[in-house]
């Protein structure tokens, strides 16, 4: 069974209910809000205000705030790019298979090598050529509205909603650890180096921040140094009670 678990992806992470329970609201609060402020407040329909990549960032934004993919960065760039390489497929391969394919795979790229990936951005770029009549007439206008105002409403919620809860401030730069001030048992000289060389040795994409590595590696580490110290503990116990018996 565990095979089957580990080869069809079941997240196996404890979440606590209560983390749960925020996420959930959190995207409620960014979708609701994004869809009231553009249609309320700029005047424009519900169907044209907001496009559905924005339901996927949501996921990302509130489900993994700490997530690399989820960083402002990605969440900027890769619908900007996307949008933009959408606009451009749309424009000059036509709309069918070709023009759609073309899109999501130049975004792909290009958001790789901006290091900017937010997965969500392959569905703008598909947006932009198979959106429908509406869509296609913006042109590069698609660019700015809707995409870039739903993203700086999306990333405004992100930092409010995400604010109260030091442990999950958004961008993760913001958020404070349990142990902030503990020392790492192993030191913290070139922790930067060995993470990047780590990563370059995987020579796949890693969706966790640096800073989310190291806080995983020293708390790794503590852990280890505290059931070695509670086995050596017991190892003396067994010691002591074996000498007085004898």
């Amino acid at each position: 069974m565990r095979g089957l678990i580990s080869l069809i992806g079941v997240e196996l992470s404890a979440v606590s209910p209560k983390e749960k329970i925020l996420s959930g609201l959190g995207g409620l609060f960014a979708i609701c809000l994004l869809v009231w402020s553009t249609h309320h407040i700029l005047g424009v329909d519900n169907a044209a205000c907001v496009i559905a990549s924005m339901g996927a960032s949501a996921v990302l934004l509130f489900g993994v705030p700490h997530g690399q993919l989820s960083q402002p960065w990605p969440l900027i760039a890769g619908h900007g790019v996307s949008a933009i390489l959408g606009v451009l497929c749309a424009q000059h391969l036509g709309h069918d298979w070709i023009a759609a394919g073309c899109a999501v795979g130049s975004a792909i790229l290009a958001m790789h090598l901006l290091k900017c990936i937010h997965p969500p951005g392959g569905a703008t770029a598909l947006t932009a050529v198979l959106g429908g009549d509406a869509i296609r007439a913006l042109g590069f206008h698609f660019v700015l509205w809707p995409v870039m105002v739903n993203v700086a409403i999306m990333l405004l919620v992100a930092v409010l909603f995400n604010w109260p809860f030091h442990w999950r401030r958004y961008p993760s730069v913001l958020s404070k650890r349990r142990h902030p001030n503990k020392p790492h048992p192993f030191g913290r000289e070139n922790e930067h180096e060995d993470i990047v060389k780590a990563l370059k040795e995987l020579d796949s994409f890693v969706d966790v921040t640096e800073a989310d590595l190291i806080a995983l590696s020293r708390q790794i580490a503590r852990e280890r140094e505290a059931r070695l110290l509670k086995q050596g503990r017991k190892k003396h116990v067994r010691r002591d009670s074996t000498s007085l018996t004898a």
